[in-house]
């Protein structure tokens, strides 16, 4: 492993230039598992938002696939974990599980499987994959493939605590809300560079979600809203 990266801005400290008051959220009526597994079986035409970041690391591309696992509780819920503070990458920021693409895996998906359950100990058994949205590209070189699924409650989490630092859950009806979406922009380095963030308040602290995490699930609110 090798050491990590020093952060290169603290993102809450750069300032917001819109937030998507004006952009309609994904009915609830939308969001329970069967009107996901109906949208994933026969997408509609649209077009994703985010899909590429500016690179700030001079690296061959990896390939690394997460997965978006929806809680399927009364409320449903979108599991996150937060990641440590030692990593070489991203550190401490909110992420989905996954990770690199390895050799032996057959596909994306069952990289993320692998992935999420040795990252926070979910079992597969407790899973349904819905569906691919489009590779995101990071500015860390990773080509990241987001697969979608439901996953039925009753799982108990063994979380990694070198990666993990912390494992919670956010409304899927908070994130699919663009009120919720703030636009930032800043320059570094000289180039212009443009990212959203979804800060999320629960009954601790606030949950600041942005950069690849918010990307994608902007990409999720557009197939869902299309």
């Amino acid at each position: 492993m090798t050491a990590r990266t020093p952060p290169l801005f603290d993102p809450r400290q750069v300032p917001v230039i819109h937030v998507d008051a004006d952009l309609p959220a994904v009915a609830p009526a939308q969001l329970v598992p069967q009107a996901l597994r109906r949208r994933f079986a026969h997408p509609p035409v649209w077009q994703p938002e985010f899909l590429v970041e500016k690179k700030f690391m001079d690296r061959a591309p990896r390939h690394a696939s997460v997965l978006i696992p929806i809680v399927m509780r009364q409320v449903p819920m979108v599991l996150l974990t937060q990641r440590t503070e030692h990593l070489s990458t991203h550190s401490g920021q909110i992420a989905f599980p996954g990770g690199k693409v390895d050799e032996t895996d057959p596909d994306s998906t069952a990289a993320a499987l692998r992935e999420a359950h040795e990252e926070i100990g979910l079992p597969a058994s407790f899973v349904d994959v819905l569906g691919q949205l489009p590779i995101y590209t990071t500015g860390s070189a990773f080509l990241v493939t987001p697969v979608v699924a439901l996953v039925r409650p009753g799982f108990t989490l063994t979380p990694n605590d070198f990666e993990v630092a912390e494992v919670f859950e956010v409304p899927l009806s908070f994130l699919m809300n663009p009120a919720n979406h703030r636009h930032h922009q800043m320059t570094w380095q000289g180039v212009q560079r443009t990212w959203l963030s979804m800060p999320y308040q629960d009954a601790t602290h606030e949950r600041y979600i942005w950069g690849a995490t918010a990307g994608m699930l902007r990409n999720f609110y557009r197939i869902l809203i299309a």
